[in-house]
C-alpha cells in the first residue's frame, strides 16, 4: 500500500502545507505509487514458455549482431559463438546471466528524499523524452529549443507524480550537439532535484552525465559508485541489432554500478513480425541478449527490460500506440519479466497529433496497460504526441490528471473494508429514501472521499457554457502558463552549484563531445 493513505490525502482542498511546489494547484503530495493489483496475464503457464523457448531458439540459431567489438570480445570470452558481429547464446548461459540482476533496486538523486525504488510492486513515472519537436496552443508546431526544453524541466519538477527527469522532453537544436548534452544536463540538474538519465550516444556524453551527477550531489567516487544515482535507457536496431555507442554507453554505467534499462523498439509488422507473441518473442531476445553481456562484465548491475512493443498502421506504416495489440503486448511482456525477475519499463504514448480525444484514449490505454503489466517506471508518461515527434505542455498537464488518478485508484481508500468503510451506521441513519450529503459520516470526510481533479470541469453544460466553454487543452494551457509563471528552481548546495558550473565551462572549452560538423 502507499504510505500515509489517511494523512496524506489524495485529493481536495486540504493539507497544502504539506505540499511543496503546489502553488498553481491543489496537487498529491510526492509518493512512490505502489501498485495493489494482480497483473493482467492474457498468457497461460505454457503460453509463457512458449514464448521464452522461441527467445532462446532466436539466440541460439539466429543471433545477435553486436556492432561493438568490446562487446563481442567480452561474449567470447564467456563461451558465446561470434562469428564476425553475430553472436549467439545457450539458454544455461543466459539464464544464468539473468540470475545475477537484482529483482529491484533504488536510485538516488541529489536530493536523497526524491529516491526512488525500481521493482516489485513500485511504479513511477517519467517525462515525455526525446521529441524534436514541440507544440503548445499558442505557437502550434516547431522545432525544439533550449527555452523551450527548460519549460518541460519547470513542468518535470513541478507535478509530484512525475518522478524522473528522463531524456530531453524536447531536442534543443539551437544548441551545438558537441555541447548540448552539458547545457541540457545543467539545466536538468539545477531545475529538477528528481533523477536525471543519460543518454548513451558516445563516450564523452555519458561520462560527463555521470560526473555531472556526481559533482551535483556532492559525491565522492567511491559514493557514486556505491549506489545507483542515474541511469541510461538503451534501444538496440530491431530486429536483431545492437549498436556502438549504446552498448559502449551502457557497458560504461554498469562498470560504475548505475542502472540500464534496454528497450527494444519493436514495431510489429515493420521491424518485428505482425504477430503479438513473435514480436514480443524477438523483443525480448534482443533485451536478454544485451542483459546477459551486463551481467558478465558487471555481475550484480542494476538492469531492466523496457517493452517499446507496438503495431504499425498497415494503410501508412505508421506507428500506432495505445492499441489493443499494444495493451496486450505490455501485459504478456510483464508475464514474461516477472518469470525473468526483473524490473520492468513500459510507455505512456499515443499517435495522436494534438492534445484531442485520440490523444487521451491512446495515452490512457498505454498507462492503464502499464498498470495491467506490472510495470516498474513509465516512461513519456506526460507531455508525448505524434508518436514522440512532439512534446506538448498541454498534454504534460492532462497526462499528470490521468497519473494522478492512477496513484489515487492504487490508494487503499478506494477498496478499503473496514468498519467505518463499511458504513453501518450512516446507511443506518440516513434510512430510505433520505441522502448522504448532510450525515455525520459524510461531513467527517467530505474533503477527502474521493479525487479532486484540476484540470478536469465536472460541473453541468450550463455553467461550463456560463464560465466561458473553456476546453480542457485550453485549461491545461492556462495552468502550464501559471506553472512557469511561478517557478521556484529547488535548492541546490552553493559549493555543488559552482563546481557543477566550472565542469560545465571547463568542458565547453575543450570541445565537449566529438562531432563530424
Amino acid at each position: 500500500m502507499n504510505e500515509e493513505p489517511r494523512k496524506r490525502r489524495a485529493g481536495g482542498r486540504a493539507g497544502n502545507k504539506m505540499r511543496a511546489g503546489t502553488a498553481v494547484i491543489d496537487q498529491m503530495p510526492w509518493r512512490i505509487p505502489v501498485n495493489p493489483d494482480a497483473p493482467v496475464e492474457p498468457l497461460d503457464a505454457d503460453g509463457v514458455q512458449r514464448i521464452h523457448k522461441t527467445a532462446m531458439r532466436i539466440l541460439r540459431e539466429i543471433g545477435i549482431e553486436f556492432l561493438n567489438p568490446e562487446a563481442v570480445a567480452h561474449l567470447k570470452a564467456a563461451g558465446c559463438k561470434v562469428d564476425g558481429t553475430n553472436v549467439r547464446f545457450d539458454e544455461d548461459f543466459v539464464m544464468e546471466m539473468v540470475a545475477r540482476a537484482p529483482e529491484s533496486f533504488t536510485i538516488t538523486p541529489r536530493n536523497p528524499e526524491r529516491e526512488l525504488v525500481i521493482g516489485g510492486k513500485h511504479m513511477v513515472f517519467v517525462n515525455v523524452s526525446s521529441p524534436p519537436n514541440a507544440w503548445d496552443l499558442e505557437r502550434g508546431k516547431r522545432s525544439g529549443d533550449f527555452e523551450t526544453f527548460k519549460e518541460f524541466m519547470k513542468l518535470t519538477q513541478y507535478f509530484n507524480c512525475i518522478h524522473i527527469a528522463g531524456g530531453y522532453p524536447v531536442e534543443p537544436i539551437d544548441i551545438h550537439p558537441s555541447v548540448r548534452h552539458l547545457d541540457c544536463l545543467y539545466e536538468k540538474l539545477t531545475l529538477t532535484d528528481k533523477v536525471v538519465h543519460a543518454y548513451s550516444l558516445g563516450a564523452e556524453r555519458v561520462e560527463d552525465v555521470m560526473e555531472m551527477t556526481r559533482i551535483a550531489g556532492g559525491l565522492s567516487e567511491e559514493e557514486f559508485r556505491a549506489k545507483p544515482r542515474m541511469y541510461t535507457n538503451i534501444n538496440s536496431v530491431s530486429p536483431l541489432k545492437h549498436d556502438y555507442p549504446m552498448l559502449d554507453g551502457a557497458m560504461r554505467l554498469a562498470k560504475r554500478g548505475q542502472p540500464v534499462v534496454v528497450t527494444p523498439f519493436t514495431l510489429a509488422g515493420a521491424m518485428a513480425p505482425v504477430t503479438m507473441a513473435g514480436a514480443v518473442a524477438l523483443s525480448l531476445a534482443e533485451a536478454l541478449a544485451a542483459i546477459a553481456l551486463l551481467q558478465y562484465i558487471a555481475p550484480g548491475c542494476p538492469v531492466a527490460i523496457g517493452t517499446f512493443t507496438s503495431n504499425v498502421d498497415m494503410k501508412s506504416g505508421a506507428p500506432a500506440f495505445g492499441t489493443p495489440e499494444y495493451m496486450r503486448a505490455t501485459q504478456m511482456t510483464g508475464q514474461l519479466v516477472r518469470f525473468y525477475k526483473l524490473p520492468m519499463r513500459s510507455s505512456g504514448v499515443c499517435a495522436a497529433n494534438i492534445p484531442d480525444g485520440q490523444a487521451m484514449w491512446e495515452t490512457s490505454n498505454s498507462l492503464w496497460a502499464a498498470v495491467q503489466s506490472g510495470t516498474n517506471m513509465v516512461y513519456h508518461a506526460a507531455g508525448w504526441l505524434e508518436g514522440g515527434l512532439i512534446a506538448s505542455p498541454e498534454k504534460f498537464v492532462m497526462d499528470c490528471e490521468v497519473l494522478q488518478m492512477i496513484q489515487r485508484y492504487f490508494e487503499e481508500a478506494t477498496f478499503a473494508t473496514g468498519e467505518d468503510d463499511l458504513a453501518f451506521d450512516a446507511i443506518k441513519e440516513v434510512g430510505a429514501g433520505g441522502h448522504y450529503f448532510g450525515c455525520q459520516h459524510t461531513q467527517e470526510r467530505y474533503s477527502t472521499a474521493f479525487y479532486a481533479p484540476f484540470v478536469s470541469d465536472w460541473r453541468n453544460f450550463e455553467a461550463w457554457q456560463q464560465d466561458g466553454a473553456v476546453w480542457t487543452p485550453e485549461r491545461a494551457h492556462r495552468i502550464y502558463k501559471q506553472i512557469l509563471e511561478e517557478f521556484e528552481a529547488p535548492a541546490m548546495n552553493g559549493d555543488h552549484a559552482e563546481a557543477l558550473r566550472a565542469f560545465v565551462a571547463r568542458r565547453k572549452q575543450e570541445g565537449g563531445a566529438p562531432t563530424d560538423f
